[in-house]
C-alpha cells in the first residue's frame, strides 16, 4: 500500500483544526442515452431526481455510519413536494458494491440529466473507495433518477480506473488515487450531457500525486493532466491537478493547488478550458492562470494554494445577446495579507465566448467596505458556491452572487473556528453590498460555537443559499435554505430547514449536510 504523503493542505487544515469538518484529504493533502424524456419525467428542473417538476435535495454525510462502517458514507434525499424521503448508500438494493469503513459515500455530489430521460441524476464521488486489493483507488456511481425516485430505474453507472472504456479502461488504479475527490457535471450549449472527474492523487508515470482528471462526454473520454497538449505546467510532485473542478455550459476549470510556482510550493495554479475538444482531442485549453499570471493580482507565494476552490455561473455582459461569458472564482485560502496569516482571498475571472480571460475581481476582507478582518486561520475561500440567478439577462449586483467559505473565522466572542460565510455580488463594487453570515443570523438559528467551521458545506440555486451546519450543538445541525431575499435583502420568508430526526430523515448523523445538491 502507497504510504500517504502530507503538505500543505493537510497541514493547513490540521492547523486551522479543521480535518474532520473539510474531510481534507492529504494535498501532498444508467442506462443508455437517449433524447426523449421517460414517462413520468418532466425535465427542466433542477436536481428533480422523480421529475415531478419539484425540485429535491440530496444532502451527503459522507463521514455517517452504515451497517457499523465508520465513515462508509450516506446520501439522504428530501423529495420536494412532500414527497418523502430515501437514503442512498452502497448498502441500498440496487447501488452496487457494499458500505466499507472509510469509503466515505457522497464526498463530492453532482447532478445533471445524465442519460436524458427528464429525470436528474446524482453523481456520487467515492473517493476514498477501495478496489480489490488497492486502497483508496476512488469510484464515481451515477444513480439515475426516476417517477419512483433515484436508483428506481436505470442501473446505476460505474466510472473507474481500468474498466470501461477510452481514458478510464487505460488507466490503473491505485492505492490513494481518489478517483472521484472533485465533480463538475452539466449539459453543453447543444444540450449533450458531461461529466468532469478529478483524480488529485493519480500518479503521472514516476511522477507520485501530479493528479489529472477524465472529461467524458458523449464518445469522449479522456484524460486531462498537466502532460497533455495545451495544458500549462509541467505535471510535478504533489500539483494535486483535479482537486477541484467547476463547470458552465461553455467553459470548464480545473484547480491544481499543489502547483508549485518556481521555489514557492503549494502555491498553486488553475486551467481554464473550452468543451470544444482540441486536435488532441481534449477540451480545449484556454489559459493557464497562477498568482504570477499577468492581470491577476498578487504574488505567487508558497501555501497559498490558488485553485484549492473553484466555483462558475454563466455570465451575459450589456455588450451580447446570451450569457456566452462565464465567471470564475478561485478561492486561495491559505493566501497572507496584511491583517493575517492564511486570512484567504477570491480572486473572479471572467472567461468570454473567444476564450479570452481577465480578472474582474479581486475579493478579501481587507477590500474598502468589506465586512470583518481577515485573521490568523480564517481561509476565506476553502469553500465557494456561485449562482446567476437570471442566466438570459444582463449580470447585475443582485443576480451574480458568490457565497464565501470562512470555516476558520472566530466568532466575535473569541470563539475557536465558529466559521462564517460571506456574500459578495461578483460585478460591479463588491464591497457595496456584501453580507455577513453567521449562526443567529438570517435564519440561521443558535450561536457561534467552537470547532463548527460555518462555511464548509454551501451550495446555490436561482432561489435560495443552501448552508450546511454538519458540526457543532446537536440542535442546531441541518441543512438551512435560506431564500435570497433574506440574505441580500430584508426578506423575513421562513427558511427551509433538514434535520435529522424529523421530516422523516432518520436522527443518526455524523456529518449530515456536509455536502448538497
Amino acid at each position: 500500500m502507497r504510504k500517504r504523503r502530507t503538505g500543505r493542505l493537510s497541514t493547513v487544515a490540521a492547523a486551522a483544526g479543521l480535518a474532520a469538518a473539510l474531510c481534507v484529504l492529504p494535498l501532498g493533502p444508467g442506462g443508455a442515452t437517449t433524447a426523449q424524456a421517460a414517462a413520468g419525467c418532466q425535465a427542466g428542473t433542477e436536481s428533480d431526481f422523480n421529475g415531478d417538476g419539484i425540485a429535491d435535495v440530496a444532502i451527503a454525510d459522507p463521514e455517517g455510519t452504515v451497517s457499523g462502517r465508520d465513515q462508509a458514507g450516506l446520501v439522504r434525499v428530501v423529495y420536494g413536494g412532500g414527497k418523502g424521503t430515501a437514503e442512498i448508500s452502497q448498502d441500498t438494493d440496487g447501488i452496487p458494491g457494499a458500505a466499507e469503513r472509510g469509503d466515505r459515500f457522497g464526498y463530492a455530489l453532482a447532478v445533471h440529466d445524465a442519460n436524458q430521460d427528464g429525470c436528474s441524476d446524482l453523481v456520487v464521488g467515492i473517493p476514498y473507495e477501495a478496489l480489490g486489493s488497492v486502497p483508496e483507488a476512488g469510484l464515481v456511481q451515477v444513480v439515475h433518477g426516476s417517477p419512483d425516485g433515484l436508483g428506481k430505474g436505470p442501473a446505476v453507472k460505474e466510472y473507474l480506473q481500468g474498466s470501461g472504456s477510452g481514458s478510464l479502461a487505460a488507466s490503473a488504479a491505485e492505492a490513494g488515487d481518489w478517483l472521484g475527490f472533485s465533480l463538475a457535471a452539466g449539459h453543453t450549449t447543444s444540450g449533450e450531457p458531461f461529466l468532469l472527474i478529478g483524480v488529485p492523487g493519480e500518479d503521472l508515470g514516476s511522477t507520485q500525486d501530479a493528479g489529472s482528471s477524465h472529461y467524458l462526454r458523449g464518445s469522449t473520454n479522456i484524460a486531462v493532466h498537466q502532460d497533455k497538449p495545451g495544458v500549462s505546467g509541467v505535471a510535478e510532485q504533489d500539483d494535486r491537478f483535479g482537486y477541484s473542478v467547476a463547470a458552465t455550459s461553455r467553459h470548464l476549470a480545473i484547480g491544481n493547488p499543489g502547483e508549485a510556482i518556481g521555489a514557492e510550493t503549494f502555491s498553486g495554479g488553475v486551467q481554464v478550458l473550452s468543451h470544444t475538444l482540441s486536435s488532441a482531442g481534449i477540451p480545449t485549453p484556454l489559459a493557464g492562470l497562477d498568482q504570477n499570471t499577468p492581470g491577476i493580482n498578487g504574488v505567487a507565494e508558497a501555501g497559498d494554494e490558488f485553485g484549492a476552490a473553484l466555483a462558475m455561473v454563466p455570465f451575459r455582459t450589456d455588450t451580447i445577446s446570451s450569457p456566452a461569458h462565464s465567471l470564475l472564482a478561485i478561492g486561495s485560502p491559505g493566501e497572507d495579507t496584511s491583517t493575517g496569516e492564511d486570512a484567504g482571498r477570491v480572486v473572479v475571472v471572467e472567461v468570454t465566448a473567444a476564450g479570452n480571460v481577465k480578472q474582474t475581481a479581486d475579493i478579501h476582507q481587507a477590500y474598502a467596505g468589506v465586512h470583518g478582518v481577515g485573521e490568523d486561520g480564517d481561509y476565506f475561500g476553502r469553500h465557494l458556491a456561485a449562482v446567476n440567478r437570471a442566466p438570459s439577462s444582463v449580470g447585475r449586483p443582485d443576480t451574480m452572487l458568490l457565497a464565501v467559505g470562512i470555516p476558520g473565522k472566530d466568532g466575535g466572542d473569541g470563539v475557536r473556528d465558529a466559521g462564517a460565510v460571506h456574500v459578495f455580488p461578483i460585478v460591479g463594487d463588491v464591497g457595496a453590498s456584501d453580507v455577513w453570515l453567521t449562526k443567529g443570523a438570517k435564519g440561521l438559528p443558535g450561536e457561534p460555537g467552537p470547532q463548527e467551521y460555518l462555511g464548509t458545506s454551501l451550495h446555490a440555486t436561482a432561489g435560495q443559499l443552501y448552508v450546511g451546519v454538519p458540526y457543532g450543538a446537536e440542535a442546531d445541525q441541518g441543512l438551512y435554505r435560506l431564500p435570497w431575499a433574506n440574505v441580500i435583502a430584508e426578506g423575513t420568508a421562513a427558511p427551509t430547514v433538514h434535520k435529522p430526526g424529523a421530516g422523516g430523515l432518520p436522527a443518526d448523523r455524523k456529518a449530515f449536510g456536509a455536502v448538497v445538491r
